[in-house]
């Protein structure tokens, strides 16, 4: 549904840490994402290199970042977004975490395996937004949990 270039300019992440390989839902309120684990990632090296899985960690950054590529375009179609009074658009804001609560592992990922990132947006107060994710592969949950993300202003580059 969604370009490689599309998921690129909507979400600041680049290799060795975009965790997104395709979005295939997308609505105002949801969006799913897929990522495959190739078996490569540099990570596998050192986290159980005898039995290698993706640190529950990623699994929610992933996640994530699903839910930044949903809230970019409510930034992007923002029409309080008016750089004139003081409120960049979203070219000029990065998504960032501000809260992961009630995190639940449920299945180890492993190389070779694609995640599936189920994210719903709850709720938006201002810039503000409260989601939650659910990663499952192979129709089997693995992670689940809730989390904010707020709209930050990026640094300009000199």
């Amino acid at each position: 549904m969604m370009t490689h270039q599309e998921i690129l300019d909507a979400i600041p992440h680049r290799d060795p840490f975009l965790l997104v390989d395709a979005i295939t839902e997308r609505t105002e309120q949801r969006i799913v994402g897929q990522k495959t684990f190739s078996g490569r990632e540099w990570f596998f090296a050192g986290h159980y290199p005898d039995f290698p899985l993706v640190p529950g960690v990623l699994l929610c950054e992933a996640a994530m970042q699903c839910g930044a590529i949903l809230i970019s375009s409510l930034w992007t179609n923002d029409p309080k977004a008016n750089p004139e009074n003081g409120n960049p658009p979203f070219s000029k804001k990065i998504p960032v975490a501000t809260r992961i609560n009630d995190v639940r592992l449920k299945r180890m990922v492993r190389p070779g395996e694609t995640i599936v990132m189920d994210v719903e947006l709850t709720e938006r107060l201002a810039d503000a937004f409260f989601l939650k994710a659910k990663v499952t592969v192979d129709g089997r949950l693995a992670v689940r949990f809730e989390f904010a993300c707020t709209a930050a202003n990026a640094p300009s580059s000199h």
